[in-house]
């Protein structure tokens, strides 16, 4: 599988741990564990925003130690805030999706394409438009690979890269994000069950 950090559309630190439970069912996926989330900063995961795991631990992962992460002077790793209250406290959520059960693929307009037309075009072509847990898993394990931005089910705009080149971002390979437009016009990433 793969563990992907998630922030809902609302911004940064929303989420109480039951409500992040949810978000990562939403997008396909559940809760990390702190081996997946391990696993998952051996890999390269490097992200400065604490995250809820399915134990009710705070914790999040620094390959490249920073000033606002921890700061400079602690060895790169997993920092944790350790266990926080279920309801009151508030954070992001580090989801985990397993392997794809179907295909992602990207459809797109010339003139692109509002969110509500996008959702229209997947099912016209037998399908339904993609979770975030569900673009990951095409991303790391299927090689998915588009310089092209594309609307998912939560109103999120994103694109996959594997081999990273001039104008599709930075210089490693991810999923990279244009958070959550309220209105513009995209392509689309599409999923179908095999």
């Amino acid at each position: 599988g793969i563990v992907f950090p998630y922030q809902p559309p609302r911004g940064q630190y929303r989420l109480n741990f039951h409500e992040a439970e949810h978000v990562c069912q939403e997008q396909g996926a559940i809760l990390a564990n702190f081996n997946q989330l391990f696993q998952a900063w051996s890999e390269g995961l490097d992200w400065c925003n604490a995250g809820w795991l399915a134990d009710g631990t705070v914790q999040y992962p620094i390959r490249l130690p920073r000033k606002p992460c921890g700061g400079v002077h602690l060895a790169p790793g997993i920092r944790s805030y350790g266990p926080r209250h279920r309801h009151l406290h508030r954070f992001d959520a580090f989801c985990f999706s397993s392997a794809l059960k179907g295909e992602v693929f990207y459809l797109d307009r010339l003139a692109g394409m509002t969110l509500e037309e996008a959702k229209q075009s997947c099912q016209d072509a037998g399908a339904e438009i993609a979770r975030v847990g569900q673009l990951y898993s095409a991303w790391k394990f299927l090689g998915l690979d588009r310089c092209n931005a594309g609307w998912l089910a939560d109103g999120s705009v994103r694109y996959p890269i594997v081999t990273p080149r001039a104008n599709c971002g930075p210089t490693e390979p991810g999923v990279r994000s244009f958070g959550f437009p309220s209105k513009g016009r995209f392509g689309v990433f599409c999923y179908r069950e095999r």
